[in-house]
């Protein structure tokens, strides 16, 4: 007698209007829910508030909307996403200044505009901020090299830029003969540290205006 031989059992099919399993494009992760450019941004005004110490990785997490381990995978560590704040706010910084700097005004005029724009950077936002590097990056430049060494390089590419304003100056005979280019420098420079500061304090900017005004007649007389 010849036995039937028995069928094997067929792989059950997808039900109609769905393809296998196999088929199906294996999702990787969630989509990027930030935008890098925007989360520094926004560490940037907490590390400008409060300085490194102060800020701790919650209140980074809760400002930029990226849980830590996020936030590690887009910038490293909380020093390298200060250090990384710092370098960003020190680049929109001289992009404000740079053409002002350029500019083939009077020396005077030239020196109104740029505590101008310094001002508005100054008083931006919900409430005065100062200047990262005179208020926050020189606190914490104490214990650390490299922060250190990023807000010297700071002070003297602000030198540099002033004592070439200076200099055209003098070359157009706008100061006298005799004026020391780079002690003018360091005072404009001195000058921009100190509005910085007192606008962190909340001083009106009419006061800081004058104070501006003042110091202006003396580097140009």
């Amino acid at each position: 007698m010849v036995q039937k031989k028995k069928k094997l059992p067929s792989a059950a099919k997808p039900p109609a209007g769905k393809k296998a399993d196999a088929a199906e494009p294996k999702r990787r992760g969630r989509p990027r829910a930030y935008e890098p450019d925007v989360a520094l941004g926004k560490a940037l005004d907490l590390f400008r508030k409060r300085g490194f110490a102060a800020t701790s990785l919650d209140d980074l997490s809760a400002a930029t909307g990226m849980n830590r381990p996020s936030l590690y995978g887009a910038f490293g560590d909380k020093r390298e996403l200060y250090i990384k704040s710092y370098r960003r706010y020190r680049d929109d910084a001289r992009a404000a200044m740079v053409d002002i700097f350029r500019e083939e005004l009077p020396i005077r005029e030239r020196l109104m505009r740029i505590y101008a724009v310094a001002l508005d950077i100054y008083l931006s936002g919900d409430s005065p901020r100062g200047c990262f590097t005179v208020v926050t990056a020189a606190s914490d430049a104490v214990a650390d090299p490299e922060i250190r060494a990023l807000a010297l390089d700071g002070f003297v590419e602000l030198d540099k830029a002033f004592a070439s304003c200076f200099r055209r100056g003098k070359e157009k005979g706008e100061l006298s003969p005799a004026a020391d280019v780079t002690a003018l420098a360091q005072l404009a420079s001195a000058t921009l540290h100190t509005i910085a500061l007192r606008a962190r304090a909340r001083v009106s900017r009419k006061e800081l205006e004058a104070l501006v005004n003042g110091a202006i007649d003396v580097m140009c007389r």
